[in-house]
Order: C-alpha cells, then structure tokens, then sequence
C-alpha cells in the first residue's frame, strides 16, 4: 500500500509540473497552454474536473509562511506604472485597467470571485504568497470566464476579477499608485501565535501606514479571523493609526454588502462556520487628509 501511494505522489507531482511548465502568458495577455501535447493534456485529466474547475484536494498548501524570508522567486514590476495589467484583464479596456479592491491573502480565492460579482465595474485583484493557491485561482477564474462566456442573462463574466502571486508585505508599492484602491480586505490570516513572529503580521503600525497611502480617502480595509487575539491585535494597530477610524459594525452590515461576503465566502471562513467557530471582524475608513491629527496632536494621544 505504501509503495502504491509513493507511486499516486509521484504522478500527482509530475502532472502538476507538466501543467505548471505549459502555462504562458502571450504579450497580448492571454494565458494558454503553449505545448498541448500528451503530457499536459494527461495534467489537465488529472487537475480539473470536467467542466474545466481545479481539483482543490490537488492544490492544498501549508498554511503557515514566513513573508520575511529572502526569495528571489517574485517577478514585480520596478513600479506601479509599468506593471502588465493586460495579461491578467484581457477583455478590459485599457482606460479602465485600474485595480480598486484588493483581496490579500485571498487562499482559495472565494471572496475574490464574489467581489467581482457583487462589483461588476470594479477591478478585483486577489493577492497570495503561495502557488498552489493562486495558480488554482487562476484555473478557478478563468474556468469561470469560460462557463459565462456566451450567456446573455445578465450574469457576471467574471472578466474583472484576477489573481496575483507577490509578497505584499514587500511588493506593493511595485503595483499600485497612491489613492488606487478603494477597499482592501484582511481576512483570516496567519495568525504567528510565537511572540518573536509578529513582526510577520500582516497587520501592523508601518504596514498600515503603507495601505494608507494606496487607499483613496474614505476608502475601506477589512478585517476578519476566527482568533480573538488575533481581532484584538488588529483593532488596537487600526484604531490607534492616525490614518483609519473604526466604522460601527452595525453600520457596515447594513450598507456595504462586501461585509457580509468577507464573513460568508471565504474558504477559511465556511470552515469555521462548520465547526461551529467564532468570526470576529473590524471595518476601517481611511481619513481623509484635513481629518488627520496634527503631529503634536497625535504624539499627545500616543502617551496619553
């Protein structure tokens, strides 16, 4: 039995490789086998089910991740402007290929996939540091596309939504411009439980500092785990930032719809909900400048 499982382990392995290995992004942004031979199609059999979505049990990866690691194995534009929207937005115009909501750490991808329909004419961009997750959310997408593709009932196309691979604690300022997004969302990442770990928080004073320069002014960052350390932890780092003020949760449930969403449709999320967790959230408002405390204000409120 042991040697019969080596032998599914080592298959799985190569059809993953011979899948990854035919994978090109042409220069006018579309992404196509570029080898259909034996070896990929026999990938594909392997990888997707027969309407074209990934397998996720053939995607899984560890959930823990050290963002703070040297790799080199990044490619990211020198700046935000020169950045190659088109390979990930083909069917968008170019005027109109300005990413405005971010889902960092988006794993499966499930609440990317919901905010692209919930907001048709905004660009979501789903960002993660592990491949096997954004390359099943790159095959989840544009199996989407494909499915949608000639139905006239008004259903989403799903043409606005894309993924990236990128460390975003390092990264983001090679992809987006000041005030370019209009929602960011947190939701359910690691929590590095070890104290000497939570310099690896994707949520912290100088990160926070850094979102704020890309979220417009009374834009929105989203925040949700299933570990109340964790909320606690995000909800005194945003609360105590001079750039972002709290908005009430009854609020925000109420009128923005993306709220409910982060709380429904993520991977992480629906797992919890079945085993009968607790999810704990925080929305934030992005300050407008005349909002902003002067610095002898906020150097007051620090020690107060």
């Amino acid at each position: 039995m042991a040697s019969k499982a080596r032998v599914g382990k080592r298959k799985l392995k190569q059809a993953f490789a011979n899948h990854i290995g035919a994978i090109a992004q042409s220069e006018d942004g579309k992404a196509a086998v570029s080898k259909a031979d034996d070896k990929t199609s026999a990938a594909a059999a392997v990888l997707l089910d027969a309407n074209n979505f990934p397998k996720k049990r053939f995607f899984r990866s560890r959930a823990h991740c050290n963002p703070l690691s040297h790799n080199d194995g990044f490619e990211y534009p020198l700046e935000a402007g020169e950045a190659n929207w088109k390979v990930h937005y083909p069917q968008v115009p170019e005027k109109d290929r300005v990413v405005r909501i971010l889902d960092i750490g988006m794993g499966f991808g499930g609440l990317t996939v919901e905010l692209a329909r919930l907001f048709p004419d905004k660009l979501v961009l789903g960002m993660e540091i592990r491949a096997k997750l954004c390359e099943y959310v790159r095959l989840r997408i544009e199996a989407l596309r494909l499915e949608h593709k000639d139905k006239e009932d008004g259903s989403p196309k799903y043409q606005n939504a894309a993924c990236l691979r990128s460390n975003c604690m390092r990264y983001l300022p090679n992809f987006f411009e000041q005030g370019q997004i209009e929602k960011m969302f947190f939701c359910f990442p690691d929590p590095h439980f070890k104290a000497k770990n939570h310099r690896r928080r994707i949520v912290s004073h100088n990160l926070l500092s850094e979102y704020a320069y890309f979220i417009k002014p009374n834009g929105r960052l989203y925040t949700i785990t299933d570990v109340k350390e964790l909320h606690e932890w995000h909800v005194e780092k945003c609360s105590n930032h001079p750039y972002f003020e709290r908005i009430p949760d009854e609020e925000v449930l109420r009128d923005d719809p993306a709220v409910q969403a982060m709380i429904d449709m993520t991977e992480e999320g629906i797992k919890v909900e079945r085993n009968k967790g607790n999810k704990h959230f925080a929305v934030y408002r992005r300050r407008e400048m005349h909002e902003l405390p002067t610095m002898e204000e906020y150097a007051k409120s620090l020690f107060s």
